[in-house]
């Protein structure tokens, strides 16, 4: 479904990504972790289309994907109601006047007759607990209303792929339970699953594969997640752990801390 081959990317001139080789399945849910600044986003953004490999190439579905691809109307349409993508900042995502027509926005690009987009925001609304926030600004909305409101306008589009740029950042724990539940229902409909995520907590629980991404840009490691968890040398080495020394009653003793934020 997904090819990156020999993918590097650079931000004027500083690098981002280099020398990634990705292939990722239908239904597969798939962790992309690393510390911050090693490139899981840039990766996220390359995927949903947003940025070009400087060198390599990116394939969907058998399709090269690329700039010139993406200015064609019809192309871009078909590619993006294929592949949602959920920004790790919401505000980024919102920009209409109330949230029945932010959901709503989508479907109606992509042509869809007015009572099947009134179904399908309908549906939404109630799977994600917003329908007392339907005609109410996206903007005077909490972080976790905002966040509900975002993945209902991507799942609007009835996307293949899901793609999430750290999902439960900033969200109080009862909603982050919740994000989780869902995550996992929708990978279990056969919806293909892409996290980026240095919380190692969340990691086993929304994905059975992990990426690992080092400080160099590069990709340390590719391997099911609960052997990745459980190999602290790995993790220390792409500074997602600490390692702390110390001695207690005569004793050496190692503890590991996670870097959640």
């Amino acid at each position: 479904m997904i090819e990156i081959s020999n993918v590097s990317y650079s931000y004027i001139g500083i690098p981002a990504l280099k020398n990634i080789s990705i292939t990722i399945q239908a239904g597969e849910a798939v962790a992309i972790m690393g510390p911050n600044g090693s490139g899981k986003s840039t990766l996220l953004k390359l995927i949903n289309g947003l940025i070009f490999p400087d060198t390599g190439s990116y394939r969907f579905q058998g399709e090269e994907i690329t700039e010139k691809k993406l200015q064609d109307p019809i192309f871009t349409r078909k590619f993006h109601q294929k592949i949602g993508f959920v920004f790790q900042n919401s505000d980024t995502q919102l920009f209409c006047t109330d949230v029945f027509d932010e959901i709503a926005f989508g479907p109606r690009q992509m042509g869809f007759n007015e009572k099947e987009i009134n179904k399908r925001v309908i549906d939404l609304l109630e799977l994600m607990q917003l329908g007392a926030f339907s005609h109410r600004s996206p903007y005077h909305l909490s972080g976790g209303e905002k966040r509900k409101v975002a993945i209902a306008c991507v799942l609007s589009m009835n996307p293949e792929v899901l793609v999430l740029d750290e999902p439960i950042n900033e969200l109080d724990p009862r909603t982050q339970r919740w994000l989780v539940d869902l995550l996992i229902r929708l990978n279990q409909s056969g919806k293909t699953l892409i996290t980026s995520t240095h919380n190692l907590e969340l990691v086993p629980e929304i994905s059975n594969r992990a990426i690992l991404f080092d400080e160099n840009h590069e990709i340390l490691s590719d391997m099911p997640t609960e052997r990745l968890l459980q190999d602290s040398a790995l993790l220390i080495k792409a500074n997602l752990v600490d390692e702390y020394y110390h001695i207690h009653k005569g004793e050496d003793h190692i503890h590991f801390h996670d870097h959640l934020f």
